[in-house]
């Protein structure tokens, strides 16, 4: 692995999923010895609650059709309700209406 000018370093993916280390993730650095070593700092559980959860909601909204994408929860659970129509609610942001 290269360490760049800056001392920068990239953890692989298998490694970092493996330690839970998400983006925006503390970590620490301890010399043991000649070895460096990284740990993951534990953040607050109600931090990696809204973590998990914000990264539940982007996998499930990168797998819905392109037209739900930019729907708000609120507009997808009327949807799924069957509240509105997609078709009337397109006609409304495009100001067909």
């Amino acid at each position: 692995m290269l360490v760049t000018e800056k001392g920068q370093v990239t953890i692989p993916k298998r490694i970092r999923e493996a330690a839970g280390v998400l983006p925006g993730s503390q970590v620490q650095f301890t010399l043991e010895g000649s070895r460096i070593v990284i740990t993951p700092v534990a953040a607050p559980a109600r931090n990696d609650r809204r973590a998990a959860l914000r990264s539940a909601a982007a996998r499930a909204r990168a797998t819905m059709a392109p037209e739900f994408r930019r729907m708000s929860a609120d507009e997808i659970m009327n949807f799924l309700r069957g509240d509105e129509p997609v078709a009337a609610r397109k006609a409304t942001r495009r100001g067909d209406r």
